[in-house]
């Protein structure tokens, strides 16, 4: 089996050309999901950044149906997981089979061996099920009877889970929970998307007329272009004191791991290219801070008892830390700056 390894990826795409297929994929999944852009820029985000993402909300908001929008946007090998107690990790991984014709045994891949894999109600399969998915998920390869197996590029687990339903749930353990490069919530809709839906969702389901707009050799130039995004010096540093204030927040008894600043710097250079922008800021660090970090951390038992939520500890991390004034400047940034000024100033703003 010939499988596309991690660095075969597609050349550079021009900004606009950039810009172009990245639109068409949010309008796209945007005929299925109503009013949550910034949701939907965040998923795909996540994709172009090489991440994995985890949806977790309560039922009928559109976990499943965004994973499979986004899924169906995209012109490539989806396989869809569903997560039961009785689930092995040889249905995820594959299994070696006796092929009584060779007299030998052969690899009947499983469901990881895919593009994009959906997994519905990840927490509903055992430890040991779930354990499966280490490995694709950070190394982007399986290994079965002591024979590595490489994945294909792109490669993306979406993953939902009930947050509040734990009759027959195993919660995803840390290092699980670590290798999702971000955790988002859909929400409820606004009323006036409410009433959308109802109009468009009514006697059909749209998502079984959407066609692909994309393929997985665009997505691959995509995300080279994603990889060309200009960090200062200044942000990487911003980026790792965020980190740091977790691992040090009294509050917290388990911090931030090095995975989290790797793939927040990794999420921050996609959301700046979705952007139009070749260069990442430090607000880009700061919307993405509780999408990325709160869901790697643990709370002591007293945050616990105080009902104090990982996302608002670290929204109170992010709101106290100073910013970084002076942002670098991209060597790709061709607006003019201020006499005998050779880096642009950056003027620090709250969310």
């Amino acid at each position: 089996m010939t499988q596309q390894t991690r660095d075969e990826v597609g050349g550079l795409l021009p900004h606009d050309e950039f810009r172009a297929a990245s639109e068409a994929i949010v309008s796209n999944i945007e005929q299925v999901i109503e009013g949550k852009t910034a949701t939907v820029r965040l998923a795909l985000a996540v994709l172009l950044a090489e991440g994995h993402l985890l949806i977790e909300d309560v039922p009928g908001v559109g976990k499943t149906k965004l994973a499979k929008a986004m899924a169906r946007s995209i012109d490539c090998s989806v396989r869809r997981i569903q997560f039961t107690p009785d689930l092995l990790p040889s249905d995820v991984t594959g299994v070696s089979v006796y092929n009584q014709e060779t007299h030998d045994f052969e690899f009947r891949p499983g469901a990881v061996f895919a593009n994009l894999v959906v997994g519905d109600e990840i927490n509903r399969a055992s430890p040991k099920t779930q354990s499966a998915l280490l490995e694709c998920m950070e190394e982007r390869q399986v290994t079965v009877d002591g024979v590595t197996y490489h994945l294909q590029t792109p490669f993306m687990v979406i993953a939902t889970q009930n947050p509040i339903e734990m009759e027959g749930t195993y919660p995803l353990p840390e290092a699980q929970r670590d290798r999702f490069t971000a955790r988002i919530a859909m929400g409820y809709p606004d009323p006036t998307a409410e009433l959308a839906m109802l109009d468009g969702h009514g006697a059909t389901d749209p998502l079984d007329e959407l066609r692909p707009v994309s393929d997985a050799n665009t997505v691959r130039q995509l995300i080279s272009h994603v990889r060309q995004v200009h960090v200062a010096d200044a942000v990487k540093q911003y980026a790792i004191d965020l980190v740091t204030a977790t691992r040090e927040a009294p509050d917290l008894r388990l911090g931030a791991s090095p995975r989290a600043t790797l793939q927040l710097l990794r999420t921050a250079r996609a959301v700046a290219a979705l952007e139009s922008r070749d260069y990442v800021l430090p607000d880009d660090l700061q919307v993405l801070a509780v999408p990325v970090l709160a869901h790697r951390i643990i709370p002591t038992a007293d945050a616990q008892l105080a009902r104090r939520t990982t996302d608002a500890i670290v929204s109170e991390l992010v709101h106290r830390l100073p910013l970084p004034h002076d942002r670098g400047r991209s060597p790709y940034d061709t607006r003019p700056t201020g006499e005998g000024n050779s880096r642009a100033t950056y003027e620090p703003r709250r969310r």
